[in-house]
């Protein structure tokens, strides 16, 4: 394994109700290293998500330390974890959230455009994550012209656009039909090898799973290797 991304030890979360709190996982243990691909599967409402908004920043642990690059991610401020997001973590969603009144091209370069890049380096910039997800040619036509498939390519050009040193992606393939999400499977574990990037999936498409580095189910609260389907 390479050297550790990710450190997670003894990782708990639960969430607080009104008559009791709602246990999801606790003690989980993972290292993650760089350039891995992992698979991320298990029964609806088992957490999924939920871990892996913990890797993204977007949520915190009830318990246990979160390491990324050595560095206890609790001790970051919301600023150095907004920092990291921009610059070092790209995240892909089941639903695309594109801007339908924006191009292609526009909407690929958005987020850096926010982020106070120049307009003209963050379309440069665009335009060659749209070629990276073989989508140039679609560059100045409007989202809402594209097929599911073509519109979850425009989104993964987007988190990769600034080159992250990870990549999260929740159920990437679960609005696709088979042959759209064997394209998108596909595309992603391509850009995890030329990009030299770390690839973490959540999914319930087994095809996709299969095809990752190491396949990990959470299950009554643990998370166990899978080594077959």
């Amino acid at each position: 394994m390479n050297a550790p991304l990710y450190e997670l030890r003894d990782v708990g979360k639960e969430f607080v109700a009104p008559e009791e709190n709602l246990a999801i996982f606790d003690k989980i243990c993972l290292t993650i290293g760089a350039g891995e691909s992992i698979a991320i599967v298990g029964a609806s409402g088992s957490g999924k998500s939920t871990l892996l908004h913990l890797l993204g920043t977007l949520d915190v642990p009830s318990r246990g330390r979160i390491l990324f690059e050595g560095r206890d991610m609790s001790e970051m401020t919301p600023t150095e974890k907004a920092a990291l997001r921009n610059r070092s973590l790209g995240f892909v969603f089941q639903f695309y959230h594109l801007l339908p009144e924006f191009s292609t091209l526009e909407n690929v370069g958005m987020q850096a455009m926010i982020g106070g890049m120049s307009r003209a380096k963050a379309l440069q910039l665009a335009a060659r994550a749209l070629e990276n997800v073989g989508l140039a040619a679609k560059a100045g036509r409007q989202v809402t012209t594209l097929s599911g498939g073509e519109r979850q390519r425009v989104a993964i050009a987007r988190a990769i656009l600034l080159e992250p040193q990870v990549l999260l992606a929740d159920e990437p393939t679960g609005n696709l039909d088979e042959r759209a999400g064997g394209v998108i499977g596909e595309l992603l574990l391509r850009l995890c090898r030329e990009l030299t990037m770390t690839l973490v999936v959540v999914t319930h498409n087994r095809d996709l799973a299969a095809g990752m580095g190491r396949c990990l189910e959470l299950r009554s609260g643990a998370l166990y290797e899978k080594t077959r389907f």
